[in-house]
């Protein structure tokens, strides 16, 4: 037996390959799917099921090209009702896979179809589980994703996983292997682990979700407490992978279409396109089309333009270097955005080129930001997270969190200057796009962010730790 996880960090998801006998299932796929084709081809191996945990609400899961490419039947757990052909199984089913078998267990709570499939190896021992969403390392599935489908409360939802838990996985041997659907950075939990592969005996000791002695209520409360709201595109996404969706080589051909910077700006202004800047934010603020918007490939950019951009039908023009052009486009279609109309031939220099108008972004590094606070008070913005915020900041400075920074704009001062960070860069040059391109353009970058400045004498508050917030 061959148990290979597959992660993609910009997602922090796991895909898994199982293969016994010549025999392979794919569990959670992402949506480009020939690299599952080919490593089952290299191997001398078919593949023979596409197992869902699932409706995923981060992602755009590769189930449907996957099938229809392979042949193989795509399997959901009880509950499920996809609007295509597939195996909706029963608790407790088997399914063969070569000299090994896979057994559904029905966990509902983070949605209602939720499934973990439990390996049984060749001798019949419990192996290993793939859980999705129903458990991580650390944490447990965030119960508020599916309300609205399920017609219960959140506290409703925590109530029902708190009974799977107990009654179908901390049943299971110390010694079974637990192979989660996310890790640490997915918007799917609140306390996930940098670690990605665990064990059960492990959770009981550790899984503040799994204390043996853990009421029921308390179980609820804890689990339901602090949970920040759901990124916009989520229920799309969650359509997408129950409805279907386009194949991402058509989205990849459409994606590719070339544009002269007239041509890119005919568009633009025909089709209310975002302008979407890909590159770095050190390249984005020497030179860039003015109101395009920045989210970089080098952070955490599925997510980002997830939250940001929120609708996934929204037409989108890409800038970008014709070396990262299809990686943009493939992030962009894991999360669903699969309306990318072309992208701006020869990048920013094809814009230069045609005597197009270029925006800057006024960008210092933190010490001269440390020599202007010497001179007087400064208006400073603070795009982290509140937890960030509270944890430790420029003291006087305003928190504006990036992913609400479009219903704080009366608050950012229209006269003098507003200097603007996140933690390391990132996230600022994305605000400052966005101010931007909502006609505020007394900003400046302060380089290195809330990293920085703390190695100037820009006074801060006191440290602390965000476990006792």
């Amino acid at each position: 037996m061959k148990i290979e996880q597959i992660y993609t960090g910009c997602l922090a998801q796991g895909a898994y390959y199982i293969e016994s006998n010549g025999e392979v299932a794919i569990i959670d796929p992402l949506r480009e799917v020939d690299h599952y084709i080919e490593l089952a081809a290299s191997r001398g191996a078919k593949i023979k099921y596409i197992l869902e945990t699932h409706f995923h609400a981060d992602f755009v899961s590769g189930h449907l090209t996957l099938s229809k490419k392979t042949g193989a039947p795509i399997i959901y757990g009880p509950a499920a009702n996809p609007d295509f052909d597939a195996i909706v199984a029963e608790d407790n089913q088997e399914f063969k896979l070569g000299k090994i078998k896979i057994k559904v267990l029905h966990t509902p709570g983070h949605t209602m179809e939720s499934s973990t499939y439990l390996v049984i190896d060749e001798e019949g021992k419990k192996h290993a589980i793939f859980s999705g969403d129903t458990l991580f390392l650390g944490d447990v599935g965030r119960p508020d994703l599916a309300q609205k489908a399920a017609h219960m409360t959140q506290e409703e939802l925590a109530a029902t996983l708190f009974k799977s838990l107990r009654t179908k996985i901390m049943t299971l041997p110390d010694e079974t292997i637990i192979y989660p659907g996310h890790g640490a950075g997915s918007a799917c939990g609140k306390n996930m682990s940098k670690e990605t592969i665990g064990s059960i005996g492990e959770e009981k000791k550790t899984n503040y979700a799994l204390r043996s002695d853990m009421t029921e209520e308390e179980f609820v409360k804890e689990v339901t407490d602090g949970l920040a709201p759901p990124p916009a595109y989520f229920p799309m996404n969650v359509m997408m992978n129950k409805m279907g969706y386009q194949d991402i080589d058509e989205v990849l051909k459409t994606g590719k279409q070339a544009m002269t910077a007239n041509e890119f700006e005919e568009a633009a202004n025909a089709t209310e396109a975002v302008m979407l800047d890909v590159r770095t934010q050190g390249e984005f603020a020497v030179g860039h089309v003015p109101n395009s918007i920045f989210i970089g490939l080098n952070g955490d950019f599925a997510p980002w333009v997830g939250a940001l951009i929120k609708d996934v039908k929204q037409p989108i023009l890409l800038i970008v270097g014709e070396d990262q052009l299809e990686e943009a486009i493939t992030r962009l279609s894991r999360v669903g955005f699969d309306h990318i109309i072309g992208y701006l031939k020869d990048s920013i220099d094809g814009w230069k080129t045609a005597g197009k108008e270029v925006g800057i972004v006024n960008s210092i590094p933190a010490d001269t930001f440390s020599k202007e606070m010497n001179n007087g008070k400064l208006s400073i913005i603070d795009v982290r997270k509140p937890s960030e915020f509270a944890s430790e900041h420029v003291i006087d400075a305003l928190s504006n969190p990036l992913n609400t920074i479009n219903d704080h704009l009366k608050e950012i001062l229209s006269e003098g200057t507003n200097y603007v960070h996140c933690a390391g860069g990132y996230r600022s040059m994305i605000a400052i796009s966005i101010l931007k391109s909502r006609g505020i353009h007394n900003l400046i970058d302060v380089q290195g962010g809330f990293s920085a400045i703390k190695e100037t004498t820009v006074p801060v508050t006191a440290y602390v730790c965000p476990s006792t917030l």
